[in-house]
This record gives structure tokens, C-alpha cells and sequence, in this order.
């Protein structure tokens, strides 16, 4: 086991990527208020360098938290000492990651078309932006490749506009990957983009969706962040871009748009995970997206894909009041959930984001609704925690998969229920 470590901390320090060597992942279970407060004294502890997957939210919800080596028996201790229940979910974060890489190399092979490109594995920037060039040069009638815009580092932001015809007809935006580390959700919109190709013209109900509706989908929204948790940091969450006056990089890109902007829900801390930026869509991946949708004026449904933790989310998250539409999306959600279940049997949980999860302000889809986009949605994929944002990838297809089935539910319902 030494040796492996040695190992994995030599091939780490090659490659350049920041290593976890050590590290664990925390479930805490904080039974009452006072408990969940205390976690949130442990995450203003900034020398601990804790990584909180899922943060402190109502007594009874985990929290799931990374903690670094040297922050282990510290925060062990901590817990114990205020009789908060926690269990290791995550032994040794590096190895999951060695397993990851193993995988990828294992199956690193140039695909000549994309009925040859390898589904079921983790691919870079680089791979999915030449899978995304295939799919156009293959399916020219149906499929255009759109630059929205450049990122803080001068990639170019890239969207696949499916469509069968006509002028700025009504449309369905998808996006994955804003959150750079969640890699089964990149995945899962490459996918999603054959899956596209595929059923077109095969499945009579979704050929009834693309013969009347347009199909935006952002497969790599946060393309620096997803370049950088390849290069060096495998955990990276964030934008790149730099703060003026902070030694910390990045701001959550889910907390930089202009619905509640810099209320609770987010952190004015450039060093924390939800770090909101100096100011509303500051980060050129959303405002992108922002100019984008404010350009086209006529999509109708906006689904943004994260992971983890298997729920179907709806407006609001910075605000406890309801929605107009708060019924109708209730029940889209249910219906969604349903057919996804159907297939592997998976159980998602749905509600409003702030009474589901917990509060979030400055959020896409709180945004996209409140533009006039009624069915805005967020989906939290697999898994619950076991592998959090290290999800196997032998598990790559078959959440695509279930998703897919979701996904249709709420296009169907969009282009049946028109407003």
C-alpha cells in the first residue's frame, strides 16, 4: 500500500496535478441547528482547506466534505468533541483519482467517426471539442457548431444548435459542466448530442420536438475550469478568472447571475467555493449565456445539468417564494422523475432548489425564469455520495441514459404546453 502511495504521489508530481494523497471525504450528519452551525464554523476555517461537496444546509441533509491530510484527525476531533455523527465516505480521495486515469488510458484511442468515439469513458477539452466537430461534419442538415463567446483564458465557448429548419423558431437550451469537476455531466452531454443524431427521425416523439423546436446544447459550459481539473487540479469547481486584490483564482459561475445576486446563498470570500465575483455575470461564461438568451428571445425551456445527489430542481433558490408556476413545475417534475426511474430503477427527489437542497442565490435557472423561461430546471445526476463527483465511469452511459428519459419528459411537455 506504501508503495502505491509513493507511486501515485511520483506519477502526481509528473504529471503537475495537485495531489489527494490522503485525503478523505467526510459524511456528517448534524442532527439539530446548533450542529449545523457548528459545521459552519468548521467552514470558515480557512487553514483547514476544507472542501465541502455538499455544504451545511437543514439539520437531517449531509454534508459531504473533502478534508485534506493534514486536516484529518483535526476535524475528526472537532466533530467528536460537539457529538456530531459523521462516517468516511471516501477513504483515500487519490485513489479513486488513480483509478479514474487508469481508466481514461486504458481506452485513450482517436475516434474516426462518432459511432467509433468511446461513450463510457472521461475525455478532455480537446476530445470532446473534436467528438463536437465530427457530429456537425456528419450531420450537416441537422447540427451547427455556434461560438457564444470566449472564456476568461480565450477559449472559445462553443454550442451545438440542433435543427431541423426555420427561423428562430421556439427552443430548448441544455447545458452541462458549469461546475468544472461534475465530468459525468460533460459526458453525458456528449451523449446527449449523439443520442440527438440518433433518435431524429427514428423516435416519432422526439422527431415531433425537433420538427418544431430548436435545440441548444452547451456540452463544456466552464471550458477553463474543465481544462484546469484535467491539468492540474481534478477538484476544481470554479471559473479561472483572476480577482483583483485576492490570491484566489475563480468564482462559482452558479452564483454570478442577476436573481438575488450576492444575497445569502453565496459568499462574498473570493477563497470560497461560492464566491459570487465583484458583480453580476462578471465571468464571460455566463454573460455568454446571458446574451445569448436575451438575443434569441423565444426558448422556452432551460435545463442546466450538474451533479450530485440525484434531484430534479426548479426556481427559486435565493427566495422561499413560490413560483406562479410553481404547480405545473411540480408535477413536470414528478413526471420527469418517474421516467427516469424507469429505466435503472435510480431515485431522484424534486422541489424548489431552496427547500430541496438549500439556499442559492445568484443561480442559472432563478435567472432563466425570471427572463420568462417557465420550464427552467436543474438536474442533480447520479450518484448520492458514495463516488460524489468521482463517479466511475462505467456509470457514464447508463446516467446519460436515465437523464435522457427526464430530459424528453420535460421537451415533450414544453412543446405540448406552448406560452
Amino acid at each position: 500500500m506504501r508503495g502505491l502511495l509513493i507511486l501515485s504521489v511520483l506519477l502526481g508530481a509528473a504529471l503537475g496535478n495537485e495531489d489527494f494523497v490522503g485525503h478523505q471525504v467526510l459524511r456528517i450528519s448534524a442532527a439539530d441547528e446548533a450542529q449545523v452551525q457548528k459545521v459552519t464554523e468548521l467552514e470558515g476555517l480557512e487553514h483547514l482547506q476544507l472542501d465541502f461537496w455538499k455544504g451545511p444546509a437543514q439539520p437531517g441533509s449531509p454534508i459531504d466534505v473533502r478534508v485534506p491530510f493534514p486536516s484529518v484527525q483535526a476535524v475528526k476531533v472537532f466533530l467528536e468533541a460537539h457529538g456530531i455523527t459523521y462516517t468516511v465516505m471516501i477513504n483515500d480521495v487519490q485513489s479513486l483519482l488513480d483509478e479514474e486515469q487508469e481508466q481514461m488510458l486504458a481506452v485513450r484511442a482517436r475516434a474516426s467517426s462518432t459511432d467509433s468515439f468511446n461513450y463510457a469513458t472521461y475525455h478532455t477539452l480537446e476530445e470532446i471539442y473534436g467528438f463536437m466537430d465530427m457530429l456537425v461534419a456528419e450531420h450537416p442538415q441537422l447540427v451547427s457548431k455556434l461560438q457564444i463567446g470566449s472564456t476568461y483564458e480565450g477559449r472559445p465557448i462553443y454550442v451545438l444548435k440542433f435543427s431541423t429548419g426555420g427561423n428562430n423558431r421556439p427552443a430548448i437550451w441544455i447545458d452541462t459542466g458549469i461546475h468544472s469537476r461534475e465530468w459525468v455531466t460533460q459526458a453525458s452531454g456528449v451523449w446527449f448530442a449523439k443520442k440527438i443524431t440518433q433518435d431524429y427521425g427514428q423516435d416519432p416523439a422526439f422527431t415531433a420536438i425537433l420538427d418544431n423546436m430548436d435545440i441548444f446544447l452547451e456540452i463544456v459550459t466552464n471550458p477553463d475550469g474543465f481544462a484546469f481539473t484535467h491539468s492540474k487540479n481534478r477538484m476544481w469547481r470554479k471559473t479561472r478568472s483572476i480577482t483583483a486584490g485576492s490570491a484566489c483564482v475563480g468564482v462559482d459561475p452558479n452564483r454570478n447571475w442577476d436573481a438575488g445576486f450576492g444575497m445569502a446563498g453565496a459568499s462574498n470570500n473570493p477563497c470560497s467555493e461560492t464566491y459570487h465575483g465583484k458583480f453580476a455575470n462578471s465571468e464571460t461564461e455566463v454573460k455568454s449565456i446571458v446574451d445569448f438568451v436575451k438575443g434569441h428571445g423565444n426558448i422556452k425551456a432551460f435545463i442546466s445539468i450538474h451533479s450530485y445527489s440525484q434531484l430534479l430542481l426548479y426556481p427559486y433558490g435565493y427566495t422561499t417564494e413560490t413560483t406562479p408556476d410553481q404547480n405545473e413545475l411540480d408535477q413536470l417534475a414528478r413526471s420527469a422523475v418517474t421516467a427516469l426511474a424507469s429505466l435503472y430503477g435510480t431515485k431522484f427527489k424534486y422541489g424548489s432548489i431552496i427547500r430541496a437542497i438549500y439556499r442559492a442565490s445568484g443561480g442559472t435557472i432563478d435567472w432563466t425564469y425570471n427572463q420568462g423561461i417557465k420550464y427552467s430546471y436543474t438536474f442533480e445526476l447520479r450518484d448520492t455520495g458514495r463516488y460524489g463527483f468521482l463517479l466511475p465511469a462505467a456509470q457514464i452511459i447508463p446516467t446519460a441514459q436515465e437523464t435522457w428519459l427526464g430530459l424528453q419528459t420535460i421537451m415533450e411537455h414544453t412543446l405540448n404546453h406552448p406560452y
